[in-house]
């Protein structure tokens, strides 16, 4: 168990995913709350005056930017199988990385890291051909990023393959199955709507180092960040009693640059 005084912690948020006239998310109110920021890189969603506009808040707040590569995939939200082959998934994820690189530059700050998106993020979690793909191209554009994985997934298992920094992250707004892998969102009760729920896995991955999945089985996951999903209609409700679960559990928040 990990003592509650020296516990440090990086809360992240996919954010940026508005697009045109459509706006997703309350960005702005999460930026109070969050240290890391993971942006839509204009793929799955988001546009390059939303990227910066969003780039731009996150720097005056003194959050932290990291580039949320997805699928070309903007009718589907990057949440539909694709089909890219490993070397199309590589190149999609440089484009993307190099794209939020120029903003971030732009705006006076650097990117931290690198967290895929939606169907990418999940199959690149359970295949290490596509998650070797996704580090690649994480390692060629600099080893200096953090690359975001699923705890004790392939992501991890690639990018340390590359000696890449690499962020465990537990998603606490979406559940689990018994083997650790996340329910599908088309399923009932992928999603957690219960802000205290959330919160109260909050501590259980800080704290104790694991959380329950659907079932009610304890998963072992040592988390350096948690996601929370800035589409959710509870995202600000989460976020400000995580936030405040963590403190009175004596857990600092710290961007994931600061813990890994």
């Amino acid at each position: 168990m990990v003592t509650t005084d020296t516990r440090r912690l990086d809360i992240n948020c996919d954010m940026g995913e508005s697009f045109g006239v459509y706006k997703l998310g309350a960005d702005e109110e999460m930026l109070d709350l969050i240290t890391s920021a993971n942006i839509a890189c204009g793929f799955h969603a988001g546009d390059p005056m939303i990227m910066d506009r969003t780039t731009r808040t996150a720097v005056a707040k003194g959050v932290r930017v990291g580039a949320h590569p997805g699928y070309p995939d903007l009718l589907g939200f990057g949440r539909r199988a694709f089909g890219a082959s490993p070397d199309e998934v590589e190149r999609y994820v440089l484009y993307q990385i190099g794209a939020l690189h120029a903003i971030a530059k732009a705006n006076g700050t650097e990117l931290q890291h690198v967290s895929p998106h939606g169907s990418l993020g999940n199959l690149c979690a359970a295949d290490i051909t596509t998650a070797r793909a996704v580090a690649n191209a994480v390692a060629r554009f600099s080893k200096s990023l953090i690359l975001c994985a699923i705890a004790g997934s392939c992501t991890s298992q690639a990018g340390r393959e590359l000696d890449l920094r690499v962020a465990e992250l537990a998603l606490l707004d979406r559940n689990y199955n018994d083997d650790g892998t996340l329910v599908p969102r088309s399923k009932p009760n992928a999603i957690i709507h219960d802000p205290e729920v959330v919160a109260s896995r909050a501590v259980d991955v800080a704290r104790d180092g694991h959380v329950k999945s659907l079932g009610g089985k304890p998963i072992k996951m040592t988390a350096h960040t948690i996601t929370l999903h800035g589409d959710n209609a509870e995202a600000v409700q989460n976020a400000v009693l995580v936030v405040s679960a963590l403190k009175n559990a004596g857990v600092r928040l710290a961007p994931m640059s600061e813990i890994v």
